[in-house]
């Protein structure tokens, strides 16, 4: 019961922000092509939020995730508000708000896959379960990069703003490595909540 409001409420919240950015985003091709995954996961998490619930942590999460991207399409990644207070607060030349989004893209997603492997009692071993999941992250990292260059060839320089690239030189590799910290950082602050949530859902 508890999960099933938390799990409303959120998407309430996720459906007023969807509407509020979709009425004058910075850039109508890049707020479609951020907000994209959004609305693609949650309809699938509604529908499988009986048949296959997730656990609270993952939920709450994953909403965190679709507000990051949700923003970025807004404003566009290298405009959001957000990234030049940073820029002011460390001294950086250019705005590290895509970087947020690629930390989150290792973070989240390797709690889903964690979720998945161990709730279908998948793989032996924690190490094992450890390095499956990095490359887990790292392969979708690699995808987006692939859906990034995808999207350079056929906008142009329409997709300036979708990539975010801001003129910087090595700026897949170091999306790829966010995702990696990103990863590390959630299996290494995250993974006993986690498993305490997971025995509770088994128990439900």
């Amino acid at each position: 019961m508890l999960l099933s409001l938390h799990f409303f409420a959120g998407s309430a919240a996720l459906l007023l922000l969807l509407l509020w950015s979709a009425v004058a985003p910075f850039d109508r091709i890049t707020w479609l092509l951020e907000v994209f995954p959004v609305l693609l996961a949650w309809p699938l998490l509604w529908w499988t939020r009986q048949s296959y619930p997730l656990t609270r942590l993952l939920y709450s999460l994953i909403l965190l995730h679709a507000v990051v991207l949700i923003v970025g399409g807004t404003y566009s990644y290298a405009r959001v508000p957000l990234g030049f207070w940073l820029m002011e607060w460390f001294g950086l030349d250019r705005n590290p708000y895509d970087k947020i989004g690629h930390l989150m893209q290792g973070f989240v997603p390797v709690l889903v896959a964690r979720e998945i492997l161990l709730r279908g009692a998948y793989v032996r071993g924690q190490r094992m379960l450890q390095f499956l999941l990095l490359c887990i992250v790292l392969a979708i990292s690699a995808a987006y990069e692939l859906i990034e260059w995808a999207a350079a060839v056929m906008l142009g320089q329409g997709a300036d703003e979708f990539l975010g690239t801001q003129g910087y030189a090595w700026d897949t590799q170091a999306d790829m490595g966010f995702a990696l910290l990103g990863a590390l950082l959630a299996l290494l602050l995250l993974s006993r909540w986690h498993d305490r949530q997971l025995a509770r859902l088994a128990v439900t």
